[in-house]
């Protein structure tokens, strides 16, 4: 009796196995693809940066949470400007409604950081001579700290470790690591009344004693003195390397915490060199999320597909997730709808929102509709 139904069970699996390899093409295709389509949906996170604020209660803080996971996000990138205690508070009120917590960090641009206010010789300086301490290029807040000299260096690497020792958090997230804006936005340059076809001198930094030294040592020449430091090629690479040393020591120190690296970066790699002296893909990083806000640039929507597509392959040899960051302002529903779509089109394993507060009823259900 067991050996009969031993040999219906081999001939059922068999029947089973044969009728798979028999299945028309198209039926398989359609099942492969349906199959594709769902591990897309499951697999494609969804982020949203917000700003916490200290006075506010824990249930105001719940009903965000609530409402994220309601309409699809998957994880909240928090400010706390780097203050692990807030951080500890929400990160439970987050985790609890099912959301993962990144702990977002300005970086080297520390506006009104009170540690950092007692060292004034800490700040870039730029190739006019002037400080960011006191003279800030475009904006009051833009408060830049020099990624070469150790008590900067130290004191960014110290808030990173403070923050990736509180439990529950996800990622320690870096925010404005790199130096000021060589190059505004195009669609920025308006708003300040500039025009930038050449490298100004008021917006290149840093020309401080120590990476002029530091500089001078290796390569045997003075930045200051250049007539033209744009073409310098190693004067660039050394700042750009500097910065990437930042971000290498934060990887360590994240991953000794049990945390991954993630951060906020310019478009893709080579725009980002050119514009902020930043270049991503060369970095130590588990994930980043260009900021990929097409309105800044007078790009169409489409331009967010392109983005996306260069940074991702220029990650293609290393094991880093791109998430895309859209501009929340510029969107209405059907606006945000298609940029999801280009980014997983494109190859991102997910996209960001800027910020949580600009969401509108319509652009939660853009949301929501785009997990179906």
């Amino acid at each position: 009796m067991k050996l009969k139904f031993l040999l219906l069970a081999l001939s059922v699996s068999f029947c089973s196995v044969s009728c798979q390899d028999n299945m028309p093409a198209t039926q398989k295709s359609k099942e492969n693809l349906a199959s594709q389509e769902k591990a897309e949906k499951t697999d494609f996170k969804y982020w949203t940066w917000i700003t916490a604020d200290s006075n506010r209660p824990d249930s105001s803080y719940t009903s965000e949470f609530k409402k994220y996971k309601e309409y699809g996000l998957d994880a909240v990138l928090i400010n706390t400007n780097t203050d692990p205690q807030l951080l500890d508070r929400l990160t439970p009120l987050a985790t609890n409604e099912g959301l993962e917590v990144h702990a977002w960090i300005m970086a080297m641009n520390r506006p009104g950081d009170s540690i950092a206010l007692q060292h004034p010789d800490w700040y870039a300086v730029s190739r006019e001579g002037n400080s960011s301490f006191d003279t800030r290029p475009y904006v009051d807040y833009y408060q830049w700290l020099c990624p070469t000299r150790e008590g900067s260096r130290d004191h960014v690497l110290s808030l990173v470790e403070g923050l990736a020792k509180v439990k529950g958090v996800t990622s320690v997230h870096l925010d404005y690591i790199r130096l000021p804006d060589i190059y505004l936005p195009i669609g920025l340059l308006p708003k300040y009344n500039l025009k930038q076809e050449t490298e100004l001198p008021e917006f290149d930094f840093c020309y401080c004693d120590v990476c002029v030294a530091e500089f001078e040592k290796i390569h045997h020449k003075n930045p200051r003195n250049f007539e033209n430091p744009a073409i310098d090629m190693e004067w660039k690479q050394f700042r750009l390397n500097k910065i990437k040393e930042v971000v290498d020591d934060a990887y360590e120190i994240a991953h000794k915490n049990g945390k991954i690296l993630t951060a906020a970066v310019f478009p893709y790699p080579e725009m980002a060199d050119h514009m902020v002296r930043q270049r991503w893909d060369k970095w130590k990083i588990d994930a980043v999320l260009p900021m990929i806000y097409h309105g800044f640039y007078n790009e169409e929507i489409d331009w967010i597909g392109f983005a996306t597509k260069q940074g991702v392959e220029d990650l293609e040899s290393k094991n880093v997730e791109l998430h895309t960051g859209v501009y929340l302002p510029d969107m209405d529903g059907a606006k945000l709808s298609k940029a999801i779509q280009l980014a997983k089109d494109n190859g991102a394993k997910g996209i960001s929102f800027f910020d949580g507060q600009a969401f509108t009823p319509e652009t939660l259900e853009a949301v929501k509709n785009s997990k179906k």
